[in-house]
C-alpha cells in the first residue's frame, strides 16, 4: 500500500506508442509456461486460488506451468515488458497493452455466475457522515481522502476518471486531499478503517470483499456505479505454436463444464477465482471496448490539460487519433 500526495502531471494513457514488439523465437518445448496473475487480493492469495487450475492446465498441455504472482499492476506490467510472462490473466488496459505492444493474443474471456457481460466500477464511502454523499464529494473533493487503483486498473482508475470525475472537472490525481493506491481489497479496507473517505472499486471485488470482511463491508455504501465493463481475458504469447494456443483455449473453455465429481471440483476452484462460472473462447477483438475507453480518456485528458497554444493541443489529439487507429487495426488482425 502506497500513500502519496496529489500528483502534478496529467496522465496520458494513450500516446500513440509503437505497437507490437519485434518477433521473437518460440520458447523451447520443455520450458515452463510462465503464467502471470493480475493481483486481486494479496500475491499469495491470488497464487493459491489459481494453483489447482494451473496444475490441471499443465497436464492438459503436457508442459510445466510456473506462476508469477505480484502485488501490483505495475510489477506485472514490468514482468510482461521484460518477457518474463508467457500467459496471463489480465483486465482491459493491461490486456490491451500486452496484445498491441508485447505480441500476445487473447484466447479466452472469463464468465461470471451473474451472467452479465461485464462488471461495474464503484465508488465506496462510509455510511456515517460527513464524507458520505456524492453531492459533498463533487462539491469539495479537496476535503476528501481518496483510495484508488493503479493507473492501469480499468475499474480502479480509468473508468471512474472517464465517466465521473473528468466530466465534473475533477482530476483524480490532483484534486483530493491525499490518496492511497492499491488493490481493490486495500482501497475498501482503507475506507472501512477511516484511512480514506472514498474508494474506487468494482462490483465483482466488492462482492468478494463482503464475504471476506463482512464487518468492514457493513460500514460501507455505494455512492456511484459505472456502465458495464467487459470481463478480463487470458492472453498467450504469439510465439507459441497455434496448436499449443488451441490446446490452452480448449482446456479453459472446457474447465468446469463437465458433470460429476470432476466438474464439481473444478467449479469450486472457479468460484474461488473471483466467483467465475468459467471461460469462453475469445480473440483480440474482445479488447475493442478497452481500446475505446483508453482513447476516450486520453482525449478528455488532452482537452482539459493546459497547453501553450491550440497547435500543441491539436498535435496531441492527432497522435491520440493515429494511435487509436493503429490499435484497432491490431485488434482486427485475427491471423494465427
Amino acid at each position: 500500500m502506497v500513500r502519496r500526495g496529489a500528483a502534478t502531471a496529467i496522465l496520458t494513457l494513450f500516446a500513440g506508442l509503437p505497437l507490437a514488439s519485434l518477433a521473437q523465437s518460440a520458447p523451447p518445448p520443455d520450458a515452463p509456461v510462465r503464467f502471470g496473475i493480475l493481483p486481486l487480493g494479496g500475491a499469495f492469495e491470488s497464487r493459491s486460488d489459481w494453483d489447482p487450475l494451473l496444475a490441471e492446465l499443465s497436464r492438459a498441455i503436457a508442459r510445466p506451468v510456473s506462476v508469477l504472482s505480484v502485488n501490483s499492476y505495475e510489477a506485472l506490467d514490468q514482468a510482461i515488458r521484460r518477457d518474463e510472462v508467457d500467459m496471463a490473466f489480465l483486465s482491459g488496459k493491461m490486456a490491451l497493452d500486452a496484445v498491441t505492444q508485447r505480441r500476445m493474443k487473447v484466447v479466452a474471456q472469463v464468465v461470471r455466475h451473474d451472467g452479465l457481460p461485464g462488471y461495474r466500477a464503484l465508488l465506496l464511502a462510509r455510511k456515517a457522515p460527513p464524507f458520505n454523499s456524492m453531492k459533498g464529494l463533487l462539491a469539495e473533493p479537496e476535503r476528501w481522502r481518496l483510495a484508488r487503483g493503479e493507473r492501469q486498473s480499468v475499474s480502479g482508475f480509468i473508468v471512474p476518471q472517464l465517466q465521473l470525475f473528468l466530466p465534473n472537472h475533477i482530476a483524480m490525481e490532483t484534486r483530493f486531499l491525499s490518496e492511497i493506491v492499491g488493490t481493490h481489497q486495500t482501497t475498501a479496507l482503507a475506507v472501512a478503517n477511516n484511512e480514506a473517505d472514498v474508494a474506487t472499486n468494482n462490483t465483482a471485488d466488492f462482492e468478494r470483499f463482503k464475504q471476506r470482511f463482512p464487518a468492514e463491508a457493513e460500514r460501507l455504501q455505494v455512492l456511484w456505479e459505472s456502465e458495464l465493463i467487459p470481463h478480463a481475458q487470458i492472453v498467450v504469447r504469439r510465439e507459441y505454436p497455434p496448436e499449443l494456443r488451441g490446446r490452452v483455449q480448449a482446456f479453459l473453455i472446457g474447465y468446469g463444464r463437465a458433470k460429476g465429481p470432476k466438474g464439481d471440483a473444478e467449479r469450486v476452484v472457479l468460484k474461488s477465482l473471483h466467483d467465475l462460472a468459467g471461460f469462453v473462447a475469445a480473440d483480440n477483438s474482445s479488447l475493442q471496448p478497452a481500446a475505446k475507453l483508453a482513447y476516450q480518456l486520453a482525449k478528455q485528458n488532452a482537452m482539459s490539460a493546459q497547453w501553450v497554444n491550440d497547435a500543441a493541443r491539436q498535435a496531441r489529439l492527432s497522435r491520440i487519433e493515429s494511435g487509436y487507429a493503429e490499435q484497432t487495426a491490431v485488434l482486427r488482425d485475427l491471423s494465427p
